[in-house]
C-alpha cells in the first residue's frame, strides 16, 4: 500500500508540473473570447479533455502499439507529437501577432462568442498531445488502473481551481501574455523536437522559463512602486 502511494503522489506531482502547460494553453485560446464565455470554455475544455485522457489511458492498456513504428521511423506518439508542437508554434506566432499589433480589438464580441466550440476543440487537442508522455510514464510506472486515474483526476480538480485565477492575472498584463506566449513557443519547439527523437532535457526549458518569469515578475513590482511614489515638484 505504501508503495501505491508513493506512485499516486509521484504522479500528481508530474501531472501537476504539466499542467503549467495547460494553463498556459487555456489562458491564451480563452483570451479570444468575451470575458463572460471564457470561464465557461476553461470548465467545458477541461472536462472533456478529462474525459479524452481517460479514454486515451484505456486505449494505451489494451494497446502498445502507440510507441511501435508505423511510418519510416516514427510512431504514432511521435506523429502526434510533431503535429501538436507544430500546431502550438502556429497559434502562439499568430497571438504573439494578435496582441502586438492590437488584433483583438478589431473583433467584435459576436465573433468570440461564436469560437467557443472551437477554442473548446483546440483546448482538448493540445491537452492530448501533452498528456501522451505523461499517460506512457504512468504506465511504465504502475499497472494499478486506480492510481492513474486518481492522478490524472487530482490534477484536473487543481488545474480547474487555478486556471482562472492564473489565466485573468496574466491576461490582464499584456508584458506577462507575451512573456506566456514566449513560453509556448518554447513548449512547441520542445514538443516538435521530442517527435523528432531528439531529447530536449526539461531542465533546460523550465529553468530559463522561471527566470525570465522572475525578472519580469520584480519589473512589474518596480513599475508598481514607481507609480506609488508621489511625485516630487521642482520649486523654481
Amino acid at each position: 500500500m505504501a508503495d501505491s502511494i508513493a506512485i499516486l503522489s509521484l504522479l500528481i506531482g508530474l501531472e501537476l508540473v504539466l499542467g503549467v502547460d495547460n494553463i498556459l494553453v487555456i489562458t491564451i485560446f480563452v483570451s479570444r473570447l468575451p470575458e463572460e464565455k471564457r470561464n465557461q470554455a476553461r470548465i467545458i475544455g477541461l472536462a472533456v479533455a478529462l474525459i479524452a485522457r481517460i479514454g486515451i489511458l484505456a486505449l494505451l492498456i489494451k494497446l502498445s502499439g502507440l510507441t511501435n513504428t508505423i511510418v519510416s521511423d516514427y510512431s504514432i506518439r511521435d506523429l502526434i507529437l510533431i503535429a501538436g508542437g507544430l500546431f502550438l508554434l502556429y497559434k502562439a506566432v499568430k497571438e504573439i501577432h494578435h496582441t502586438v499589433e492590437g488584433g483583438h480589438e478589431s473583433e467584435g464580441p459576436e465573433k468570440g462568442a461564436a469560437s467557443v466550440s472551437s477554442i473548446i476543440t483546440q483546448i482538448v487537442l493540445l491537452d492530448i498531445v501533452f498528456s501522451v508522455d505523461s499517460v506512457i510514464t504512468a504506465i511504465g510506472l504502475t499497472e494499478k488502473l486506480w492510481i492513474i486515474v486518481s492522478s490524472v483526476i487530482v490534477s484536473f480538480v487543481a488545474l480547474l481551481f487555478f486556471a482562472k485565477p492564473i489565466g485573468e492575472y496574466i491576461l490582464k498584463r499584456p508584458a506577462l501574455k507575451i512573456l506566456a506566449l514566449s513560453f509556448l513557443i518554447t513548449i512547441g519547439v520542445t514538443i516538435f523536437l521530442e517527435g523528432m527523437h531528439q531529447h530536449v532535457p526539461k531542465g533546460y526549458i523550465y529553468l530559463p522559463m522561471g527566470f525570465a518569469l522572475m525578472v519580469e515578475l520584480l519589473q512589474m513590482r518596480h513599475q508598481y512602486n514607481s507609480n506609488r511614489r508621489p511625485q516630487r515638484v521642482d520649486k523654481d
